[in-house]
């Protein structure tokens, strides 16, 4: 008999994380250069086509731990209250997770959390990797914008807009990062850190909020059922 999908599904997802866990252990040790896919699947105890099942590439290996993310500023954006422009959610959303020291901000002074920003940030490969990631942030981040009251700006438009909300993100968390490895803790960059985002968000909305709402009237959009 089949076993459950819910079980095969749950024992799918332990060894993915088991596959992720060990191959950033391994990253973390020897640098990320020094380990092959061989490596990581002998030390998970799992073939190289099984590793291959779950991870399409080396760079995969740790970036899937973006996967959580992926597609989170066009959620925001949708889930927005009613008046809410989309530069007013991701602000607030941004600075709720300052507040709750979200490693994606940058914000984060947990030595895992660090060890993780440090491989990403001085592996050239693993950055370039990431601009797949930032390119399918903007593509969802636009079509979000259109199909939540823009639909009448032109593409080029929404597509600089989301450009524009998805990069303030990302250069945000690098400057947090900055921070916290200069040798600040967390708690005494937070309130810099929240200054910083609240002017960047402020600075793009006076543009953003323009080129949105100048061509059309947006429908209000709907609002988020919990």
């Amino acid at each position: 008999m089949d076993a459950p999908v819910g079980l095969r599904e749950r024992k799918k997802e332990r060894t993915r994380r088991l596959i992720a866990d060990t191959a950033l252990r391994l990253f973390l040790e020897r640098g990320f250069d020094a380990v092959s896919v061989n490596d990581v699947a002998v030390a998970a105890e799992v073939s190289k086509p099984t590793l291959f099942r779950y991870f399409a590439s080396k760079d995969d290996l740790v970036l899937a731990r973006f996967a959580d993310h992926q597609g989170e500023a066009a959620r925001v954006v949708r889930a927005r209250a009613v008046g809410q422009t989309p530069v007013a959610a991701l602000r607030d959303h941004f600075l709720a997770g300052l507040r709750d020291r979200d490693p994606i901000t940058g914000l984060n002074d947990a030595p895992s959390v660090l060890a993780f920003q440090h491989l990403i940030y001085t592996t050239p490969s693993l950055e370039t990797r990431l601009l797949h990631h930032t390119g399918r942030d903007i593509d969802l981040l636009t079509a979000a914008l259109r199909e939540t009251g823009h639909a009448d700006v032109g593409d080029v438009i929404l597509r600089l807009v989301a450009t524009h909300l998805i990069t303030v993100q990302q250069v945000l968390g690098r400057e947090n990062w900055r921070k916290i490895v200069s040798g600040r803790t967390a708690d005494d960059a937070c309130p810099e850190a929240l200054a910083d985002a609240d002017q960047a968000y402020t600075v793009l909305a006076a543009g953003l909020d323009a080129a949105l709402f100048a061509s059309a009237t947006p429908t209000p959009p709907t609002p988020h059922s919990t």
